[in-house]
């Protein structure tokens, strides 16, 4: 083998290492099965389990935000899906609901689930035909709102409305 051929080799390889030394840095991976998961974000090969996902949707469906809550994080550890994101903000929104007053807690939580959604499809619309609102900006509209103090939260009609 020639030597140029030799050098370029372990130059190559030099980078690589290098690369992947800069790549752990950033990622800052706390076991080996986080490098793999990690690794696949870079390089765009990310997906949800759907079978945690669908898990997920089921509770939500079934009033268990918690439960679903922690169905849509082990399904999306890395929170790139808009969907499951869409959906975790949903149950933020559904749990802290309340006819005399919101959990603020709950509401912000769930405005930062949906900020997450906006970052990662800012188009992102929801395909649920059982959800009345389809949009993370109209989800995140409607959790600011109860965030807020008005003089319409003292309005005695407000005990007749409806969860959305």
């Amino acid at each position: 083998m020639k030597e140029t051929y030799i050098q370029i080799c372990g130059i190559s390889m030099t980078f690589l290492g290098l690369v992947f030394i800069v790549f752990l840095y950033v990622s800052e991976p706390k076991t080996l099965a986080e490098v793999s998961t990690k690794g696949s974000v870079a390089i765009g090969a990310y997906s949800v389990n759907s079978d945690d996902f669908d898990r997920a949707v089921a509770l939500f469906r079934n009033d268990d935000f918690i439960g679903a809550r922690a169905a849509f994080d082990k399904a999306d550890p890395e929170k790139r899906d808009a969907a499951t994101q869409f959906y975790t903000a949903y149950s933020f929104y559904r749990q802290g609901w309340g006819r005399i007053s919101n959990d603020d807690q709950l509401f912000a939580q769930g405005v930062a689930a949906a900020d997450r959604v906006m970052a990662i499809d800012p188009a992102f619309r929801a395909t649920d035909g059982s959800l009345q609102m389809r949009t993370a900006s109209e989800l995140k509209a409607e959790m600011e709102e109860g965030l807020k103090i008005t003089i319409s939260d003292f309005n005695p009609m407000k005990l007749t409305r409806e969860r959305k």
